[in-house]
């Protein structure tokens, strides 16, 4: 069996939340919703109809939706010519596939969005596959995004590790009983990652870098 490095891309890999933040904010304003932007930022990494949900409630009109994920969507479509990479994410990923790891980027993103992500990452050549919201039923926390990304990898649940910044990157990982991997750059405590189930908590991509032979990738099984 092979060893899967699953990642996800907004936050962990690419510095988008904040613009994301922005986008869903204005979205929502512009529908005459007051929802505080600290609000929104806990909920980053849903997908975008569970997204609405957690800051609307399920008494809103859910006529709206689609409306709501359009105008985040064209928004954040602004940026897609230079969304920010963290510095080393692809020398983590290069680094990895190197050690023998099959890279997948596991996202809420949609493929669009997911298409200008990896172009500002810059590592295709280290990327075994993707796995988007558009391919799975449920999306995180639901282990179902974790699960695809192990098919596309041809791994068990024991030989992953998943790589994220939000708590619902992390009870995916815990419910699909693959070691979790929290990194700080995304805007969330520590506390909280780890609470979710983060085996260990990292600054960035660079930070995990720095210690991958002191991390959870360094004790995971060689299949």
């Amino acid at each position: 069996m092979n060893r899967a490095a699953l990642f996800d891309v907004d936050g962990t890999l690419a510095d988008t939340n904040h613009l994301h933040v922005t986008c869903w904010w204005e979205a929502l304003r512009q529908a005459g919703h007051r929802v505080p932007m600290h609000s929104v930022h806990r909920a980053l990494g849903l997908p975008g109809e569970d997204l609405i949900a957690r800051l609307l409630g399920d008494a809103r009109d859910k006529s709206e939706d689609g409306a709501l994920s359009a105008a985040h969507e064209t928004l954040y479509g602004t940026y897609f010519d230079r969304l920010p990479s963290y510095d080393r994410a692809a020398d983590l990923l290069r680094e990895l596939d190197r050690r023998g790891w099959r890279v997948v980027l596991v996202t809420s993103a949609n493929s669009v969005e997911l298409e200008a992500l990896k172009k500002a990452i810059d590592a295709e050549d280290a990327i075994t596959a993707t796995a988007s919201s558009d391919d799975v039923s449920e999306g995180k926390p639901a282990p179902d995004p974790v699960h695809h990304a192990l098919g596309l990898a041809g791994a068990r649940a024991r030989d992953a590790v998943f790589v994220g910044d939000s708590v619902w990157d992390m009870k995916a990982a815990a419910r699909a009983e693959v070691t979790g991997i929290g990194l700080l750059c995304g805007g969330i405590a520590r506390h909280d990652l780890e609470e979710a189930g983060a085996r260990a908590v990292y600054r960035d991509p660079a930070d995990l870098l720095e210690h991958l032979g002191r991390s959870p990738f360094a004790h995971a099984p060689r299949g």
